[in-house]
């Protein structure tokens, strides 16, 4: 039997068409909230996305992902009252001029979807002492954020949407999902195929806000040191 090696192999390179296709990816990925299609995503798509957040980097290899998927309608409801009751709260937390703006705004599409999906992170998985972790506590959460990156980035490769829920009490959304208390939820997901995307992010184009210029947020060895 030949021996498998344990040291690197050459890096793979990508073509300019390769390479044109993860930054078309990265530049037109959108947070989508209404333009999802009724049609269901195939078992196949949906185990290749899961498939690429299941390959995210993560810290001391513990990879403390889990991906409950939630389809049925029910479900979806308590979900969604649950959100409803925490964007009324939101909405009181910002001035006068801004709440109006707020208001119009659609901000999930947690029934429109044909696919909800939470991506949890289990703190406990690796043990108590995992590589990586052993002075940044946090860095399970960090990795289970590069898996849903992966997961939205491919999903756009798939022509497939997704939007990111966040306005909700934990406890809600736990309580609806069965999560145990040593299990964090990390991001609740609407993910459906898609007809059409903003050309820019929707709350930019709303006027929300924009996007920051990148050279401001670029500093030369210390913070606050702007780049030559």
């Amino acid at each position: 039997m030949p021996e498998v090696s344990q040291g690197p192999l050459a890096a793979e390179t990508f073509s300019d068409d390769e390479r044109a296709a993860v930054y078309k990816a990265i530049h037109t990925r959108r947070d989508v909230r209404d333009q999802f299609l009724p049609q269901p995503i195939p078992g196949d798509v949906l185990m290749r996305l899961l498939d690429a957040a299941h390959h995210a980097p993560s810290v001391g290899f513990m990879q403390p992902w889990n991906f409950i998927v939630i389809r049925e309608e029910a479900r979806k409801a308590q979900i969604h009252r649950a959100f409803t009751r925490a964007n009324e709260e939101a909405k009181l937390l910002f001035g006068d001029e801004r709440q109006a703006l707020y208001s119009s705004l659609k901000l999930e599409g947690i029934l429109k979807a044909p696919l909800n999906l939470c991506i949890t992170c289990d703190r406990t998985r690796g043990g108590k002492v995992v590589l990586g972790r052993t002075h940044n506590r946090q860095m399970d959460l960090y990795s289970t954020v590069c898996a849903v990156q992966n997961l939205w980035l491919a999903a756009r490769a798939e022509g497939i949407g997704v939007g990111w829920v966040s306005i909700y009490h934990d406890q809600d959304v736990r309580g609806v999902l069965c999560v145990p208390d040593h299990v964090e939820i990390i991001a609740y997901l609407c993910i459906g195929y898609i007809s059409e995307l903003y050309d820019a992010p929707e709350l930019e184009k709303r006027g929300w806000r924009n996007r920051l210029p990148l050279q401001e947020l670029i500093f030369e060895e210390v913070w606050q040191q702007p780049a030559s």
